[in-house]
């Protein structure tokens, strides 16, 4: 395996001795201490916790070897000095490393090297005590085979419940903070915040319910950040009655009626509105009057609660024990989204009940707030962002939507989140609106959630697929100017529910803020990667938020490379680049001929297909999506003439691609309609890696002593095969020049189409070919009605453009 560490802090040989003397590993007794043995000695004998005897602490030397021929207590009674080697036979030992397959004895320091863990300076074969100290520092700080510091393996064994009761402020090593809070004696409590909005039009202000986790603690005057995940989900869904909503998508495209629009016939407008009154506070209290026993909680979240922070879950507007309704991810859910923030930063009020007006204030909060979480959760931490609101110091957004017009529309074509058919915006309102939950709640507003899920379905307005001002209220691009908390991006490459323009386009859309970005690139679909093996995402959030909430000067900002990326070829291998999609990057242009992608001037002028199936066929993958898929790369007969496939010769380098493919086409349509979908692709015999992570350990990540586990994960390569697409797109051909915009479209005509495909950062090796594939109905994602039309593609004045990483 490769470890790959990102959050290691540089740390001065004076800092590490008081790091160290800290957490307990030097005190009074050893901190000059001069025998190395005996150092070794102390430090071993803090880290085996479970030996509570001197015969249990010796039965645990004699476990471990030192040497080819000696264990470690045989060795600790015959050494006089510390050999390096030795140490780092032992170290690897305690990183759960296997000597019979990851290291031998005689070469510790060359496994070192090839897992890349790091190796303490020293001066020669054996450590003085000094660099004995530093060693036992960086080994703390190093990752085991199981995806955790050894500091933190030591946390989930109870090293830190000693401190217990007995910190008044986070503790760190490494720059990052340390398990010292128990959190089985967190405080929960719920509140309801009052909204400054009435989004279900009953003449008050919307509650909204809020589940908080804080350290015991702040009960003593601690104040802690928090960490704020807003997720629709947390109250409950409805499944069975989105599915019901949920569209037909075998049905044809249909022709649009072509205007002149510009985007102030379509632009967004908030509207001024009178809002109900405040409530009218009866008094005041410390005490919350609710708890809760479990929440649906994240991972993440849950390892940082022993670390001195907060937690707070709240649903938002439409959901169990809150006001309001569902509105997939309009202006009014932003203002419901950072409602809980401005209760924290003591801008709005928040009460103990629903009836009773008691208010309660975040009397326990530092006022710095980090939001997090995946996919819808990520898209309500950037959206929050956007306003720009006071005490929002960072957001983590992971598979987060920017514009909800990329997440189910492309191009003037109404377009599903992979892997949903059918969805829409007023599918997941549905499905969100959990105060349905509650008949008692629901039944007052039946017929008033009818008439907005009626509104929605308007405004989504499915027949068309054109970007309209529905939509461009749902575009959170609008406002990345306001964005000034730091953002912290994280998002798959082989993500096609989330698509990969929608992190692209916060990446580069805020620039020029003045704010710090990083971003993660994996190879992973629609997933968190806080539990994987390879990489030190966790510590990389630890240290980022240890800055941003805490105020601490870890060089985070510093350390952090503003890009991570996961290789696509290598298994576990992590690689920092300064940029990624950089508009100035060298392109790279092939010419369509043929079935060839060339550099040569095309010498074929069309080539055609048709976009219609027999019956038996249609249907057989119009259910397997898959399938379809599958044999659209391997160029099966079926699908033989529905579809333009194009290839280079086999590469004598490898190729960095890294950005949007851009596609120049000159096409026409046999009718006065028409779709052309894209696939660029990696054409290849060769094992690649799954898309989706393997499960290697369950519930062995501890997040610390006697608390929440998760799952170990990681990337793994699957089975050997011939091609694996790299990235897609879809354009509406009447929608040549924009989204809004409809273009005539006239039978057997020609027009210029350019189309900018999904982004992608993407290593392909030497002697594969790059593929084009060009398309209509994309089983997955389109409309899908079998029509019987003809698309030619004039080749000669066609081109890919291809950005290559500088």
């Amino acid at each position: 395996m490769k470890n790959n560490q990102f959050a290691i802090r540089p740390t001065k040989f004076d800092d590490q001795i008081k790091e160290l003397k800290e957490i307990g590993f030097l005190d009074k007794d050893n901190s000059s201490e001069t025998d190395s043995i005996k150092l070794w000695k102390s430090f071993l004998s803090k880290a085996f916790l479970e030996a509570k005897t001197s015969s249990n602490f010796e039965e645990k030397l004699r476990t471990y070897m030192a040497t080819e021929t000696q264990n470690l207590s045989e060795y600790l009674d015959s050494a006089t000095n510390v050999s390096v080697v030795a140490f780092y036979n032992v170290a690897l030992q305690l990183l759960k490393f296997n000597p019979d397959v990851d290291f031998s004895f005689d070469a510790p320091l060359t496994a070192m090297k090839k897992i890349q863990l790091l190796i303490a300076n020293h001066q020669n074969g054996y450590f003085t005590t000094s660099e004995l100290k530093s060693a036992w520092y960086w080994l703390l700080a190093t990752h085991n085979k199981d995806g955790q510091t050894f500091i933190d393996s030591l946390a989930s064994k109870g090293y830190f419940t000693t401190f217990y009761g007995k910190v008044s402020k986070p503790l760190l090593f490494n720059g990052k903070t340390l398990p010292v809070f128990n959190p089985h004696k967190l405080i929960r409590e719920v509140v309801y915040v009052e909204s400054p909005q009435d989004s279900d039009h009953d003449g008050k202000r919307d509650l909204l319910k809020a589940e908080i986790l804080r350290p015991y603690e702040t009960e003593h005057g601690l104040k802690v950040p928090v960490l704020y995940t807003a997720s629709p989900y947390n109250q409950g869904t409805n499944d069975e009655t989105g599915e019901k909503l949920t569209h037909n998508v075998n049905v044809p495209l249909t022709h649009k009626e072509p205007n002149n629009l510009q985007y102030k016939d379509i632009e967004y407008v908030a509207k001024r509105t009178e809002l109900p009154e405040p409530r009218v506070i009866n008094g005041e209290t410390k005490k919350a009057e609710e708890t809760f026993a479990r929440e649906s909680s994240y991972t993440l979240n849950d390892y940082f609660l022993a670390r001195g922070f907060a937690v707070i879950y709240m649903a938002g507007i439409g959901t169990k024990d809150s006001d309001g309704f569902r509105t997939t991810g309009d202006p009014d859910e932003t203002t419901s989204t950072i409602s809980i923030i401005k209760w924290l930063t003591g801008d709005l009020p928040a009460f103990t009940n629903r009836t009773d007006n008691i208010e309660i204030k975040a009397w326990w909060s530092n006022k710095k707030v980090a939001m997090t979480g995946r996919s819808y959760l990520g898209t309500l931490a950037t959206a929050a962002a956007t306003t720009g609101v006071k005490g929002l110091k960072t957001i983590i957004s992971e598979a987060a939507i920017s514009n909800w017009y990329d997440y189910y529309r492309d191009g003037g074509l109404v377009i599903a989140p992979g892997g949903f058919p059918g969805e829409d915006a007023d599918v997941l309102a549905e499905e969100t609106f959990s105060r349905r939950l509650q008949p008692g709640d629901f039944h007052k507003i039946e017929d008033q959630w009818d008439q907005q899920i009626k509104d929605i379905q308007v405004g989504q307005d499915r027949d068309s697929g054109d970007y309209n001002t529905f939509w461009d209220a749902r575009n959170y691009h609008k406002n990345f100017k306001n964005i000034t908390a730091d953002v912290f991006m994280v998002h798959g490459l082989n993500d096609w529910n989330v698509k990969p323009r929608n992190v692209e386009r916060l990446w580069n859309g805020i620039k020029y803020n003045g704010v710090t970005q990083k971003i993660i690139l994996h190879q992973g679909q629609h997933i968190y990667i806080n539990a994987f093996r390879s990489i030190d995402y966790s510590d990389i959030i630890n240290l980022w938020l240890t800055n941003e909430l805490l105020g601490i000067d870890n060089q985070a900002k510093e350390i952090i490379p503003n890009v991570i990326r996961q290789d696509n070829v290598k298994p576990e291998t992590w690689t920092a680049y300064k940029d990624w999609a950089n508009e100035d990057d060298d392109t790279l242009k092939y010419n369509l001929s043929d079935d060839k992608l060339t550099t040569e001037k095309s010498e074929t002028a069309t080539a055609s297909f048709t976009d219609n199936l027999p019956k038996t066929d249609f249907e057989f993958y119009r259910d397997d999506n898959v399938t379809w898929q599958k044999d659209l790369l391997a160029d099966n007969a079926k699908l033989l003439n529905t579809h333009l496939t194009f290839k280079t010769a086999p590469l004598t380098k490898n190729l960095l691609l890294d950005g949007k493919i851009k596609l120049n086409l000159q096409v026409s349509s046999s009718e006065d309609l028409g779709m052309l979908s894209f696939q660029v692709i990696d054409f290849g015999k060769t094992k690649r890696l799954n898309v989706s992570p393997s499960l290697l350990s369950k519930n062995s990540l501890a997040e610390t002593y006697d608390w929440r586990e998760d799952d170990l994960r990681e990337f793994t390569l699957g089975k050997e095969s011939t091609a694996k697409m790299i990235t897609k797109g879809h354009i509406n051909l009447q929608n040549r020049k924009n989204n809004y915009k409809v273009d005539e479209l006239k039978p057997n005509i020609f027009y210029n189409v350019t189309v900018d495909l999904q982004p992608t950062f993407y290593n392909l090796q030497a002697n594969h070919q790059l593929g084009l594939i060009i398309y209509a109905t994309d089983f997955g994602m389109t409309v899908r009605g079998n029509q019987n039309i003809k698309y030619t593609v004039q080749l000669d004045q066609s081109t890919l453009i291809v950005p290559l990483h500088k």
